[in-house]
């Protein structure tokens, strides 16, 4: 069943989104997919903007469930064609904002499924940790690895994450896989 997820507003600063009884945060790298899985947690194309450009999420992004609940699209770290200054300002917005969002119960990080964990995916992961901030892996654009390489590069990923595979979702924006398992995921954490 997809998330009737509507738009509400982008912020800069988590103080400026409004209060939440739940929330569920995506965070990855640039060019990674948070707001394709989002579009595709919800049914819809163009809820959430989507480019090939790295970096154009540039806000923390704010939907809402009709639950109350609410997801954040947040930017995305590494690569991204803005000028330095602005990509050093995301730095303290993304961290502000997942170590002070009230209300938010889970961060979701994404992988690329192709190409596994980068050195900035552990380092969030390890980021998280050293925070306590409450995680889980997902992995996404595994319709991009061939079925033949598909159980080493489960392996791999979960390695390179430090976790087992099992803690792993696994997920394809765009043929759909894994796609109704999270959305089940989400709408229960996300009623309060």
């Amino acid at each position: 069943m997809p998330l009737q997820l509507t738009f509400v507003t982008s912020a800069k600063h988590h103080a400026d989104l409004p209060d939440t009884p739940c929330e569920v945060a995506f965070v990855g790298r640039s060019n990674v997919g948070k707001s394709s899985l989002i579009n595709a947690l919800a049914n819809q194309r163009q809820l959430a903007r989507v480019s090939n450009t790295p970096g154009r999420t540039q806000l923390l992004n704010l939907f809402v469930l009709p639950t109350g609940g609410t997801v954040v699209d947040l930017p995305g770290y590494g690569y991204a064609k803005v000028p330095g200054r602005e990509r050093a300002g995301w730095r303290a917005m993304i961290e502000g904002y997942l170590l002070e969002r009230e209300g938010l119960d889970l961060v979701l990080v994404l992988v690329d499924g192709e190409i596994g964990p980068t050195k900035l995916d552990v380092q969030m992961l390890d980021w998280l940790s050293a925070n306590g901030v409450p995680n889980t892996v997902v992995a996404t654009k595994i319709d991009k690895v061939k079925s033949s390489k598909l159980a080493a590069r489960r392996k791999e990923l979960a390695a390179g994450c430090s976790l087992e595979q099992g803690d792993i979702m696994w997920v394809s924006a765009s043929k759909g896989a894994g796609i109704e398992a999270m959305q089940r995921h989400l709408l229960a954490l996300l009623t309060p």
